[in-house]
C-alpha cells in the first residue's frame, strides 16, 4: 500500500490546522492509503503521556471502533482527543465523572437516567415553545441589524435557540441563559488566544456550571416540581443522579448539546448562502431530509478518541493495549465508499448514515431529536423571515483541536 501524500508533521488534532480549513485532502488520502494511520505526537503536548494516536478516518472503521466499548474505552483517556500541554492528570480524570467519558456498566445506568428527558414525549413538549422562540430570534436578529443592514449570524441567531432549549428543558431560567453561554464558552475556547482563555479559566467555567446545576438539582430535591430535574434527581424508586453527576450531566449539554448545534446551524447557514440552489430549494420544499445533510456537513465534533483495553486490530492495522484510537468523523462523513458525491451539500441526500451523532453504539448521541428539531425550526424561521439573507464576509473559525467551530458569521439583510 503507497504512503499517504501528507504536508510535514501532519496532525489533525493541531488546533491551528484546525482554525484554518479541515483537512479534507489529506482525509481522502488517509482513506485510500492508509486508513488507520500513526500520528505521532511529542511526548505531552496533547496532555498525554504517549508519543501519538491511530487516526482512524474510514466510515467503517469508526463505526467498529464506536459499536465495541469493550475494546476500545472512553473512560481510560477520556473522548477528547488533545488537551492543552499544561493540564494536569489529575485534570483529565475529573473529566471522567461526565457521561461522555464513561464506559458500560456505569456509562448504561447513567444514561437510562437522563434519557428520560429525551424521549420523543419530551421533545414534542418542547417543539411549540421552540417553534416562536426561533422565529422571535430571527426577528430580533433583523430589527437588530446594522446601518448597513448587517449582522453575526453565530451571536445573534445560532447561539440563541440550542441554549434556550437547553434551558427550557431542564427548568434553568432563560434569565440565566447568558450565564450559560458563557461557561460553555470558556470550557471549550481555551485554544483560541483571541479570547484569552487560559486552561485554568475554563476549569473554574467547567466548575461554576456544576454547582450552578448542583444547586438546582439539591433544590427540586427539596422541592419537587414538573420538570426534567426532578425526573432525573429526585424520582424515587426509580433510580436517581446524585447532584453531582447532574452538575456534571449539565455540563455536557451545555458543550455536547449547545457548541455542537450551535455550529451545525452556523455552518449549516454558510453552506446555504454559498449554495444558492440549495437554499432556494429548501425555501421552495423545506425537505425532512435537510437538517441531516447539514449535521453531515458541518460534523461540529472533528474527532473523538478511544483507547484500546487489549490488543487488538481495527481494519488489519495491529493495535496495542493502552494506544489511543482517534475517530475522525470528518473524514468518515466524506468517505466516498458511503456517499456519493461526499463533497456535494445536497439537503435532498436519503440515505444518509452520517455519522455526526457519533458512530453508533454506547455513546451515539442522546440528544439527536432535538438537535434535528432545533435544525429544522431555525432554519424554517430564518427562510420565513430573512429569505433574501446573503453572505457579508467570510466565516471567522474557532482555534480548537477537536470542534468544528465558526465564531463569527456576517450576514446582510437582504432588500
Amino acid at each position: 500500500m503507497p504512503c499517504p501524500h501528507l504536508p510535514e508533521g501532519f496532525d489533525a488534532t493541531d488546533p491551528d490546522l484546525l482554525q484554518s480549513r479541515i483537512p479534507f485532502p489529506e482525509f481522502a488520502s488517509l482513506r485510500q492509503t492508509a486508513p488507520v494511520w500513526w500520528c505521532p505526537q511529542p511526548r505531552g503536548i496533547t496532555g498525554f503521556d504517549d508519543e501519538g494516536y491511530w487516526a482512524v478516518t474510514r466510515h467503517a472503521d469508526v463505526k467498529y471502533v464506536s459499536t465495541h466499548p469493550e475494546l476500545f474505552s472512553s473512560t481510560e483517556n477520556t473522548a477528547v482527543i488533545r488537551f492543552n500541554e499544561h493540564i494536569t492528570r489529575d485534570q483529565i480524570e475529573v473529566q471522567k465523572l461526565i457521561m461522555l467519558n464513561m464506559d458500560p456498566p456505569e456509562h448504561t445506568r447513567v444514561r437510562q437516567i437522563v434519557q428520560r428527558g429525551f424521549t420523543p414525549r419530551a421533545i414534542r413538549t418542547l417543539e411549540n415553545a421552540l417553534r416562536e422562540r426561533a422565529r422571535a430570534i430571527v426577528e430580533e436578529a433583523k430589527r437588530n441589524a446594522g446601518d448597513e443592514g448587517s449582522f453575526d449570524f453565530v451571536t445573534q441567531v445560532a447561539v440563541e435557540l440550542p441554549l434556550q432549549a437547553i434551558a427550557e428543558l431542564i427548568g434553568v431560567p432563560q434569565a440565566d441563559r447568558a450565564r450559560i453561554f458563557d461557561w460553555s464558552n470558556k470550557m471549550v475556547a481555551y485554544d483560541d488566544p483571541e479570547y484569552a482563555i487560559t486552561e485554568e479559566i475554563g476549569a473554574e467555567a467547567a466548575m461554576e456550571l456544576i454547582g450552578y446545576s448542583m444547586n438546582l438539582a439539591a433544590e427540586r430535591k427539596e422541592c419537587p416540581a414538573k420538570d426534567i430535574v426532578t425526573q432525573l434527581v429526585a424520582a424515587e424508586g426509580q433510580g436517581n443522579l446524585s447532584s453531582d453527576e447532574f452538575g456534571f450531566f449539565v455540563l455536557l449539554l451545555a458543550v455536547a448539546g449547545n457548541e455542537t448545534t450551535r455550529n451545525a446551524i452556523s455552518h449549516g447557514m454558510h453552506a446555504f448562502l454559498t449554495h444558492p440552489d440549495q437554499w432556494e430549494l429548501f425555501k421552495r420544499e423545506r425537505p425532512a431530509t435537510a437538517a441531516e445533510e447539514i449535521v453531515r456537513w458541518a460534523t461540529p465534533v472533528v474527532s473523538f478518541q478511544r483507547t484500546a483495553t487489549q490488543d487488538t486490530e481495527i481494519g488489519g492495522q495491529k493495535i496495542r493495549k493502552g494506544d489511543r484510537v482517534g475517530l475522525f468523523y470528518s473524514s468518515a462523513n466524506n468517505d466516498p465508499e458511503v456517499f456519493e458525491n461526499p463533497e456535494a451539500f445536497d439537503i435532498t441526500r436519503d440515505p444518509n448514515p452520517h455519522l455526526g451523532f457519533g458512530g453508533g453504539g454506547p455513546h451515539f448521541c442522546l440528544g439527536k431529536s432535538l438537535a434535528i428539531n432545533e435544525i429544522e425550526l431555525i432554519f424554517n424561521a430564518v427562510a420565513d423571515v430573512l429569505p433574501d439573507l446573503t453572505l457579508a464576509g467570510e466565516p471567522r473559525r474557532l482555534r480548537a483541536a477537536w470542534l468544528n467551530g465558526i465564531k463569527e458569521l456576517q450576514v446582510r439583510v437582504g432588500s
